[in-house]
């Protein structure tokens, strides 16, 4: 698989206070120190009732590649506030931590440890936002991309966002995080050559403008890619020009080759009654197999709604609202201390805030999915201390970490740990899956959701509960909080 990070250093792509904090480490001697961090989130764009973890295979080329160049050596000494200590110590610099993380196409849930980083304290801070920014954005396209998925409800949906990206890597690994979600292809070129997914696309209206006629665009265009041959009709009129034009061309250019034509796209109007005259024009013409493409600024409600209104539409192409995720593009994802090892054992730490959702769960920690036997549905999500085991043979009780009376014993399930080891002691010993492994994990892992889970309004709130030993440990430290 295609590295996308060979051939660039992105070691300093860090904030600078994570430098400053990393040389205040080591001139007080920590650089032995071992810290436990957590990457999680908090809550879940759009107001949905799930996220997919997305980001992994990135975040390894660049731990695999982490160096600090000459160059970057010279950089930094010219900041004049590092030491030449600490500065020979970046230009010997090893990575040496631990680092547990959920499958990519995980659904994921607020609160729970999606990364956890367990090593020297210095590197573990050198690398957050290296960590962030990946989880962040792939995490975020992918859990909007899915949702315009699921609202097409079976049809294929094309991502066409590429030009409408926040930047190249965007753009580029977007469509990834686009595919793993359940897109059909994509419409950047360098995302079919670094990763394989199929690059779709059709024409643009510069095309039929180029020519004397819409006609005469169409007929050119028929004739060089036959057996791809999809028009757009919108340029002028869709009814009045574009589909009897199309329909014209196929059968003066294509019919007589013995080929069918693939469609026609419309971009623009009122794409539900266009679709369905399209769509009869089409059926009389004798061209019930040529689809209707439906492109134009949708997102998962307008694709929801024209399927609701009987739109006669075959597949979607969706651009900036997936692509950036326009309607809630932040997905805010955050890196906490966790632990610090000290004299032999872990010493949890805690972030208190006056809103609950900001203040953190401590310690070294796994995280657990629990699945029922006879449906092999997700029932919650379990988070304990790293040395407790979880036995569920006889059955398992879960509390609400919040609204601790309410309780719900489970039977006739199985737990599966969902954080994996990736590196052990600096060492990677995770082996990427193919890109297409990881979608078809995506598509089966959601299967697995509830349908109360996934739905786009007030979905279910899922269960992510602490074991009685965490939960125990989480409110000594409340109850004892440092001032």
């Amino acid at each position: 698989m295609t590295n996308i990070n060979s051939e660039r250093n992105l070691t300093l792509l860090m904030d600078f206070y994570e430098l400053t904090m990393a040389a205040g480490y080591f001139e007080e001697g920590y650089t032995e120190k071992t810290a436990v961090f957590d990457m999680f989130f908090r809550k879940v764009p759009d107001n949905g009732g799930f996220a997919i973890a997305a980001g992994l295979e990135q975040f390894c080329e660049v731990i695999d590649n982490l160096h600090f160049s000459e160059g970057d050596i010279e950089y930094l000494r010219s900041k004049g506030c590092f030491s030449e200590r600490f500065l020979e110590y970046l230009r010997t610099f090893e990575f040496h931590c631990s680092i547990w993380a959920v499958r990519e196409g995980t659904p994921i849930f607020p609160q729970e440890p999606i990364v956890i980083v367990q090593g020297p304290a210095i590197e573990a801070q050198l690398i957050e936002t290296l960590l962030l920014v990946t989880f962040n954005h792939q995490s975020l396209i992918a859990t909007k991309t899915n949702r315009i998925v699921r609202a097409a409800q079976g049809r294929p949906v094309m991502e066409f966002g590429s030009r409408r990206a926040q930047g190249y890597d965007a753009a580029v690994l977007g469509a990834r995080a686009a595919y793993i979600a359940g897109v059909s292809g994509t419409a950047c070129v360098m995302a079919d050559r670094l990763y394989g997914i199929p690059a779709l696309g059709t024409m643009a209206h510069s095309w039929v403008q180029m020519f004397p006629s819409e006609y005469d665009a169409f007929r050119h265009y028929a004739q060089l890619y036959p057996d791809n041959c999809t028009l757009l009709v919108d340029t002028y009129s869709v009814l009045k020009s574009g589909i009897p034009n199309a329909i014209r061309v196929f059968d003066e250019v294509l019919k007589p080759m013995g080929i069918r034509p693939k469609g026609v796209r419309i971009d623009s109007g009122d794409i539900a009654y266009l679709s369905k005259k399209a769509r009869r024009m089409l059926d009389a013409a004798g061209y019930p197999d040529c689809g209707v493409c439906a492109s134009n600024s949708l997102d998962e409600y307008l694709v929801r709604d024209l399927l609701q209104q009987g739109a006669q539409i075959n597949s979607f192409g969706i651009g900036e609202n997936m692509i950036t995720s326009k309607s809630d593009p932040v997905f805010g994802g955050v890196y906490k201390l966790a632990a610090v090892y000290e004299n032999g054992k872990y010493t949890p730490k805690i972030k208190v805030s006056e809103t609950a959702e900001k203040t953190t769960i401590p310690h070294l920690k796994n995280l657990y999915r629990i699945y029922d036997n006879e449906t092999g549905k997700a029932m919650a999500d379990y988070i304990t201390m790293a040395d407790e085991t979880v036995d569920v043979r006889e059955g398992i009780t879960l509390f609400d970490p919040a609204e601790t009376w309410k309780k719900r014993t489970f039977t006739n399930v199985h737990a599966q740990q969902l954080n994996q080891p990736i590196y052990v002691n600096g060492k990677r010993v995770y082996e990427t899956p193919s890109l297409d492994e990881i979608r078809a994990f995506c598509r089966e892992q959601i299967d697995t959701l509830w349908d109360e889970v996934t739905r786009f309004e007030n979905p279910h709130r899922y269960y992510v509960d602490l074991s009685q030993k965490l939960w125990d440990e989480r409110q000594s430290l409340l109850n004892n909080i440092p001032r």
